[in-house]
């Protein structure tokens, strides 16, 4: 295996750039998994009736899973090696999806959305950190990483309309089955393409600093998925106070050893620092829009699965437009500009939603294309500025945590968005009087319940539950906006200090 001062003095060739397209795989595999099951879902909720609770769980399994195991698996690479560990979560990813696709009932599919979300946590950090050492030279590594952040996103833009297609075609187990023949590809051609890195100085793992992470980030996003479906209760803050308990000791413990778990000096830095504040904030936003908007084609617009798939099509290209050509533009702007103005114009877009209403299906597409633009550009350079702060033997650890801020964003963005949503539907229906307790319970409940007793309620009465749905979409939509408003702000003042890509560039090369 290389040395970290070897790798950093050689320059990315032909197989660098084969190496980059096998990679590009597993990470629109990965992006799909995070949204493949939102036009799924209905289907999914006939086929095995899971509880309300059990459809968030089902949801949001997997990203919570990823988000607490990915500090660990992006160290466990640092030290076993990138591609060992990346061949090893690729494999039971494949096994696991297999595992889901037959799942005959709502908790095995949470227990599999669970096991792919560890799965996933140790491809994640694999194939960021490979690309931060296979390209070391920064303007080519910032559009390797644009690459790798538009796959992503390629994937999660995807996953509706594979997830769409799918259920129309088969049922909403294939959905699930697209792994199997990346992984196959995967496992065959790394082998021959990728070469391994690790840190020969690393130590061994620290389980108890595992253990302290998982005590740290688990109760911390339970507690607020609970806090944001059923109120603040006393439960929550012991929760709440446990994790932040846990985070203390985990961060005192990090500074004593000599081989951390995670290298909380690199938070000093305040690139490093709020480029993962940005990227938190962007992800909240589009996690819990996206969820929201596929359930509005679908419940409000009455779109198939697979239509409402195709009117994410625009989005998609947005996205496309974001990751690749940001890194281009920051060759010539700071970096900071750019993600800030693409941030403002992603506001746009949430100020979009924020005024649509029932049969406003072409403006909400466009609204949420904006805020795709936005979510591209700074996946791409956010991701570029974090793994870039680190030095090379810790990319993997760094890595990880832009995985683990984003993922925790998309499932903390369905959970807060998500109810805030279900809160303003509640407040703004109303059963007839007339109506049994079972129906009542299903109108009010949410809109997906309204529309299963249209048959056995007025139309008035399921069109007002259609309005306050999307009353409540506009309301969430104001408070990711203003959230969203604030990240670019912060771009523009804490992130000024960075130069375009060229002059970075043409510094390193006269410092050697």
């Amino acid at each position: 295996m290389p040395e970290m001062s070897e790798i950093a003095t050689r320059p990315a060739g032909a197989r660098q750039w084969a190496g980059l397209g096998l990679l590009a795989l597993p990470t629109v595999l990965l992006g799909l998994d995070v949204t493949v099951l939102y036009l799924a879902l209905p289907s999914m909720a006939a086929a095995l009736d899971p509880s309300a609770a059990q459809t968030l769980w089902i949801m949001d399994a997997y990203g919570f899973l990823v988000a607490g195991f990915l500090i660990t698996m992006g160290t466990l690479g640092d030290r076993i090696g990138r591609r060992r560990l990346l061949l090893t979560g690729m494999t039971a990813f494949a096994a696991v999806s297999v595992f889901a696709a037959f799942a005959p009932s709502a908790g095995l599919l949470i227990a599999a959305r669970a096991l792919l979300g560890i799965a996933g946590a140790t491809l994640m950090p694999s194939t960021l950190s490979l690309i931060s050492n296979m390209f070391t030279d920064t303007r080519q590594r910032a559009v390797a990483i644009g690459v790798w952040a538009t796959m992503f996103s390629l994937g999660m833009a995807a996953g509706p309309v594979v997830g769409g297609a799918l259920v129309d075609a088969f049922w909403w187990g294939a959905a699930f089955l697209v792994a199997v023949p990346v992984a196959i590809v995967v496992l065959v051609g790394a082998r021959y393409i990728l070469p391994e890195y690790s840190d020969p100085r690393a130590g061994r793992v620290d389980l108890a600093s595992v253990a302290l992470s998982l005590a740290a980030i688990l109760p911390a996003v339970y507690a607020l998925k609970h806090a944001a479906s059923h109120a603040v209760e006393a439960s929550t803050a012991v929760l709440l106070g446990a994790a932040a308990i846990a985070g203390a000791v985990f961060v005192r413990r990090q500074r004593r050893l000599a081989s951390p778990l995670l290298d909380v000096t690199l938070f000093a830095d305040r690139a490093f620092s709020s480029a993962l504040a940005v990227l938190l904030i962007g992800l909240i936003g589009v996690g819990g829009t996206m969820y929201l908007v596929t359930q509005y084609l679908q419940f409000v617009e009455g779109l198939t699965p697979f239509v409402a798939g195709l009117w994410m099509g625009p989005p998609a290209l947005a996205m496309f437009a974001g990751a690749i050509g940001a890194p281009f533009v920051a060759r010539r702007v700071r970096p900071g500009l750019v993600m800030g103005n693409t941030l403002g114009l992603s506001v746009v877009g949430y100020a979009l939603l924020a005024v649509a209403g029932t049969g406003d299906a072409v403006l909400v597409v466009t609204g949420f294309a904006f805020v795709y633009l936005g979510l591209g550009a700074i996946a791409a350079l956010g991701t570029d500025i974090v793994v870039g702060a680190a030095p090379a033997s810790k990319s993997g650890s760094a890595a990880a945590m832009t995985e683990t801020v984003q993922e925790l964003g998309l499932a903390v963005g369905v959970a807060l968005l998500g109810s805030l949503t279900t809160a303003v539907y509640a407040a703004r229906t109303t059963a007839p009087t007339d109506a049994s307790p079972e129906v009542a319970d299903s109108l009010t409940g949410s809109l997906s319940g309204a529309l299963s007793v249209a048959d056995r309620v007025p139309a008035e009465v399921v069109r007002a539950a259609r309005e306050a749905f999307t009353a409540g979409v506009n309301t969430a939509s104001v408070a990711a906006g203003a959230a969203v408003a604030v990240a670019s702000v912060l771009c523009l003042v804490a992130l000024r200090h960075l130069r375009p890509l060229d002059e970075e560039e043409d510094v390193g090369a006269d410092s050697r």
